[in-house]
């Protein structure tokens, strides 16, 4: 019996029906150990020692591979073809020699499969060979370089940044990138400027569209004309006045498909085409790799999706030209193309993102697939069939048009136009397109792009044309736009930073640590996120630089490719950076908020355009603003004067203006004649009643969201400060009502003794209005509906049904909860990651959320396993137990105070040696 290890049970499952009862295909399920999350796990003072963890999920895999590789005689070592992959043959290879599970005649090969289809496998089984070492190194070195800059570099962050959450070698990179791009857009200054179009008519009455492009010879730029009156006076000037064509200028051009995906490119078409974020993309490709039940077979739909290569292996080549001959004939495939990677460190010799069968088209598979699945292999696809496809012939036309305006000048007028001769690979596809970059140097206006694809009616030098309509129109310059996941990745790639396994993850991590948020599909960088970035570039700059990453990125390819030793590299790099680290060490919490502050002046210290000091407090007027810091709380504004000026504000202003120069506004008196007034705190805008008075705290209420701060008037600030409000005594049962707003939101809460009952409604206005009537029926509702909790929720909004289990049965539903929407099936609950859309989760993607679930540790234990402590602890404490069979049992209701004293003395002792794990465990979280 031959043993074969592969990543997932997907594939697992797949492999073993093509090859039969000879093999045991076992899944490893990613990683078989780690570099645990602590201090020490790599060692720089030990030649770089790595001291590896295996988890317990992973500990029961690895006895499995023991168990069966008894009787086995050959152990098939079949990862993902990538440097991952690689690392993970080589751990499980690493563990079985240290536990001696390897028998001396037991043969090891290591096989790589491309693709997921019986043909693909039997061919790399027949090619093994041994573990590639130089591109284990180079994992080692990558992991040891994370790990490094992690553990070091987020300590720092903490002791003199608190309320910061990590710092990573790609990671602050990418931030990097999205806190450039946004400071960038601030410091953007609009300018005005001026378009004169003319729509003219040929002597058949046929439209040509031109634009006004030159002025007495003289070739006009964007900013040249820069206001109405000018516009004005040139329309009129041209106004019936007679157009003649000068000059026709016709080119010939043709358009080349584009190469198949990589790894970044699908990332970024399906992002523009799907809206698909690079996680999602790489869940849904993952899917399609390992294979999908079609007909009661399953099918590797697509190759290997983590790659950097552009190439297809010529079998591949031939069966797509058949493809395009049969559907679209011979002319559309005139030869076989090739192609070569362009990105920047470029590293995977693997082929490019394909169909396994590019004959399986997607009408055909369409009805196997969830509708994910099938847009993103239609993309696939389509993609893969236009690359060898015919370029499309394009036949530009530019004309020049002369006339002379009745104030004397020459104007030049221009038409430009295309024509599209032959459609080619464009039949098929066409790259989604990124947002322009609309500046002054790209000297484009706003609708450039539109003349290149208008088509002129036929044209002739000496032709009269007539106009019709003269306009002039108003533009602004627009900054460059914030970038998207697909943006971000090219841009990335372009620059060498990262790797294609690791875009997906890296977005994802940003917003995790609140650093980024993604709104209408853009990244908007938090203040925590450029609070970080403005910290690692005022004292750790060499480590976010672009080329510093890039470069380290070339020289782990180096080590791949075994022409330069990981260890050297690491000693390099760790002398340099502990330099770094040891520079900052005793800088005062002060100096680095003074380092902050001016590098991010701009951005929380905005000019007023009144010349005035934009960090003059505008409550005390003679304070100085600063940045301050709360271990507690994180980042926000506070005046230099404090304690005698409390004015805060958080980092940034509102939208609609400075929110702080309403706090302290009077907003009216109340029937004691005591002021309500609109104060402005580090979380944001809130209303007060009055004074502090002595230790006695004067009664406040925050403004809920939808409620603008700048229009708040009296009569709702007086509404507010009524809360939480009685709307009534319940009429049959007793007990009062009240309406109010807690952390989950507005509510109503019947109290009737010890007994409570919540209720969610739906708005702050339903707290304020809400009457006893409706009230009542609310609760009986809620009631009626089986809550038992004592503080009941509404039962969760089914967000998405999406059906039974594939493989366990039982329902498989998103749901919306208190703390946000989560997947569920058979009472185990995962959470819905933050960059996710729950309407576009897919069965396949629910799945591995619940598997990663039960993997951690949660969902419900059986019955056996919960009996199984108690009766464990009956045995070695048979004394304990018969002394506590001689107390009183405590009832349910007894007081808190009752409770925990009469907690045993070993479950306190327990509680304090589980201390230090739970410190760990927050930690790693």
């Amino acid at each position: 019996m031959n043993v074969v290890i592969v990543e997932s049970a997907a594939k697992a499952k797949t492999i073993n029906k093509y090859l039969g009862s000879g093999y045991k295909v076992i899944a490893s399920y990613g990683h078989v150990r780690d570099l645990p999350a602590k201090d020490g796990s790599v060692e720089p003072d030990q030649d770089f020692a790595m001291h590896w963890e295996v988890d317990p999920k992973s500990q029961k895999i690895m006895r499995e591979i023991s168990e069966a590789l008894k009787k086995a005689d050959k152990l098939i070592l079949a990862t993902d073809p990538d440097r991952e992959g690689e690392a993970i043959s080589w751990h499980i290879l690493q563990i079985l020699n240290q536990k001696k599970a390897l028998n001396k005649n037991t043969e090891v090969e290591r096989v790589a499969f491309n693709a997921i289809t019986k043909q693909s496998i039997l061919a790399a089984l027949k090619e093994p060979r041994k573990i590639d070492e130089p591109l284990v190194d180079a994992y080692l070195a990558r992991r040891a370089l994370d790990y490094l800059v992690g553990f070091t570099l987020s300590p720092v962050l903490w002791r003199k940044l608190p309320g910061s959450r990590s710092a990573g070698r790609v990671q602050s990179v990418a931030l990097r990138l999205v806190c450039d791009r946004e400071a960038e857009i601030e410091a953007f200054r609009t300018d005005e400027y001026w378009t004169i179009e003319a729509l003219l008519s040929t002597a058949k009455g046929e439209d040509v569209k031109s634009r006004l492009v030159a002025i007495d010879g003289t070739t006009l730029k964007k900013l040249d004309i820069k206001d109405e009156a000018t516009a004005t006076a040139i329309r009129q000037a041209l106004i019936g006045r007679d157009f003649r064509v000068a000059s026709i200028e016709k080119k010939a051009t043709k358009r080349n498909p584009y190469p198949p995906f990589t790894t970044s490119t699908l990332q970024m078409d399906a992002s523009r085409k799907l809206g698909f974020s690079a996680k999602q993309t790489m869940q849904i490709a993952q899917r399609l790799y390992e294979g999908v039940d079609i007909g009661g077979e399953t099918v590797g739909l697509i190759t290997y999706m983590r790659t950097d290569g552009v190439q297809i292996v010529p079998e591949a080549v031939g069966h797509i030209r058949d493809v395009i001959s049969a559907e679209f004939g011979r002319n559309y495939t005139p030869f076989a193309r090739e192609y070569k990677t362009k990105a920047k460190n470029a590293q995977e010799a693997h082929e490019a993102i394909r169909p396994t069968d590019p004959r399986r088209k997607p009408d055909q598979v369409r009805k196997h697939l969830e509708k994910d699945q099938a847009a993103l292999y239609d993309l696939i696809w389509k993609r893969t069939i236009a690359s060898q496809m015919a370029a499309a012939d394009i036949e530009q036309t530019a004309a020049e048009i002369e006339v002379k305006g009745a104030d004397g000048k020459a104007y030049g007028m221009r038409a430009n136009g295309s024509v599209l001769m032959f459609d080619g690979f464009l039949k098929v596809y066409e790259e989604g397109r990124d947002d322009r970059v609309r500046t002054i140097e790209k000297g484009k206006d706003d609708t450039s792009d539109d003349d290149e694809n208008r088509r002129l009616p036929p044209l002739a030098v000496g032709d009269h044309l007539k106009d019709k309509e003269i306009s002039a129109d108003q533009h602004f310059t627009q900054p460059p736009p914030r970038f998207s996941e697909a943006t971000l990745v090219k841009r990335m790639e372009e620059l060498g930073i990262g790797r294609p396994s690791t875009y997906a993850s890296t977005m994802a991590v940003l917003v995790d640590r609140d650093y980024v948020r993604i709104e209408k599909k853009r990244l908007v960088p938090e203040d925590k996120g450029r609070l970080v970035i403005a910290f690692l570039e005022s004292f750790f700059k060499k480590y976010v630089e672009y080329d510093f990453t890039a470069d380290l990125e070339e020289k782990l390819d180096l080590i791949s490719n075994d022409e330069l030793a990981y260890k050297d590299v690491l000693r390099d790099f760790w002398r340099d950076f502990m330099a770094a680290v040891g520079e900052i060490k005793d800088l005062r919490v002060g100096d680095v908020l003074e380092a902050l502050n001016e590098m991010l002046g701009p951005h929380v210290f905005p000019d007023k355009g009144d010349g005035s000091d934009p960090r003059l407090c505008p409550k005390c007027g003679s304070g100085r603003l600063s940045l301050k810091i709360s271990g507690k709380y994180g980042a926000f504004i506070g005046c230099g004067n404090y304690p005698e000026c409390n004015y805060t504000r958080q980092l940034t202003q509102s939208a609609d203006g400075d929110a702080n120069a309403l706090d302290g506004k009077i907003l009216g008196y109340n029937d004691d004649g005591v002021a309500v007034t609109l104060r402005t705190g580090r979380f944001g805008p809130y209303i007060q009643l009055g004074e502090a008075v002595g230790d006695e705290k004067p009664k406040r209420s925050s403004i809920p969201k939808g409620i603008d701060a700048a229009t708040l008037d009296f009569e709702k600030a007086l509404q507010l400060l009524s809360l939480p409000r009685e709307v009534g005594v319940h009429p049959t049962e007793g007990g009062v009502i009240t309406a109010g707003l807690g952390r989950f939101g507005p509510f109503i809460v019947h109290e009737n003794g010890e007994a409570k009952t919540y209720v969610n409604v739906e708005s702050v206005e339903d707290v304020l209005t809400i009457g006893l009537n409706r009230a009542v029926t609310l609760i009986a509702e809620k009631r009626a509906g089986g809550g038992k909790s004592r503080f009941q929720r509404n039962a969760p909004k089914v967000l998405k049904d999406l059906g039974e289990h594939p493989s366990e049965g039982g329902v498989v539903q998103v749901l919306e909860g208190r703390y946000g929407p989560y997947v569920t099936h058979n009472k185990v609950n995962a959470t819905v990651p933050r960059a996710k859309d729950p309407a576009s989760l897919t069965m396949d993607e629910a799945v591995a959320l619940i598997a990663e679930r039960i993997a951690n540790g949660g969902g419900k234990k059986s019955k056996a396993s919960r009996s199984a402590k108690p009766k464990a602890a009956a045995k070695s404490a048979k004394p304990a137990k018969a002394a506590a069979a001689e107390k009183p049992a405590k009832s349910a209701s007894a007081a808190p105070a009752e409770r925990k004293a009469s907690k045993p003395a070993a479950a306190k002792k327990a509680a304090k040696a589980a201390a230090p794990a739970k410190k760990l465990a927050r930690a790693k979280a």
